[in-house]
């Protein structure tokens, strides 16, 4: 597996692209340390250590203004080192959590008032498939009364079974990773097109993050790109960026900077770019 620089951020390349103020990466991660926030017992991953520190050397590098810490699985629902990351700069940060049956009331209390705007539930089999869906449906009821929304992680061939759901959520959503479509399959695949179709949906939001995980060519990831610029199409006010920083569970490790110029390569557009960036980050999660 590809492994971080130990002199990071050195290897790391500045973008061509100067990214606009208030720029915010929607979907990256901290990780550990594992000797002050312990990994779960039942994760399916062991990741390097990328703590906050590391996140925002990052953000300073690239010109990243805000940021929105998705928690993930290696930590499961002990959500530690994400509330310390946003407590450390609460402005610049927000959080998406993992919880289960056992939070109450206070926790989900805690949780907002630590800078947490959103749960997470991970439908990829190679981090452990499905919840429980009557778990599922308990905190959605409970989040949607916070004004929260669900972060959705799928494989692309689950899109489709798992519509009649979506399309049913009484809150916002939000697909992660174009919906990891496999970019060999090409724009008319059933997934891409049924993700298409749920972006109708004005409570549909995605992350065109992870180009890394849906090419099948490799580095520049360029292959990616078509899929991003129909997302951005469909859906203009509704779709998210992010670096998925530090790239778990993938083949090739990209290049941040790279990430950040085939974003503006995919998007001509200056308006465009920064509703992608700014606008529509802000409106989700600093509103």
């Amino acid at each position: 597996m590809a492994t971080l620089p130990l002199d990071f951020p050195k290897g790391r390349r500045k973008p061509n692209f100067k990214l606009p103020p208030g720029t915010t990466d929607a979907h990256c991660h901290v990780f550990g340390p594992g000797a002050v926030f312990p990994y779960a017992p039942s994760r399916r991953y062991t990741p390097e250590d990328a703590p906050k520190e590391m996140l925002r050397k990052l953000h300073d590098f690239l010109g990243v203004s805000r940021s929105v810490i998705v928690q993930a699985s290696c930590h499961g629902p002990d959500n530690r080192a994400m509330l310390d990351c946003i407590a450390s700069d609460p402005k610049r940060y927000r959080g998406v959590a993992i919880v289960n049956d056992s939070f109450t009331e206070k926790d989900y209390d805690e949780l907002h008032a630590g800078g947490v705007r959103g749960v997470r539930f991970n439908f990829v089999k190679h981090l452990g498939s499905a919840p429980d869906m009557a778990v599922f449906d308990r905190v959605i009821d409970r989040i949607k009364r916070r004004g929260w929304h669900v972060v959705l992680h799928v494989d692309a061939p689950d899109i489709i079974p798992l519509s009649d759901m979506i399309k049913k959520l009484p809150l916002p959503f939000v697909i992660d990773h174009m919906g990891r479509v496999d970019a060999a399959h090409g724009l008319d695949q059933k997934p891409f097109a049924m993700l298409l179709e749920l972006m109708k949906n004005p409570l549909a939001w995605v992350k065109v993050s992870g180009p890394e995980r849906i090419s099948a060519t490799g580095k520049p990831f360029r292959d990616a790109m078509p899929f991003a610029a129909a997302l951005g199409e469909a859906a203009p006010d509704r779709v998210l960026w992010g670096t998925d920083f530090p790239h778990p569970n993938v083949k090739v490790m990209p290049n941040d900077g790279e990430l950040v110029d085939l974003f503006a390569q995919t998007f001509a557009d200056q308006a465009l770019r920064k509703r992608i960036l700014v606008d529509n980050p802000a409106r989700l999660y600093w509103a």
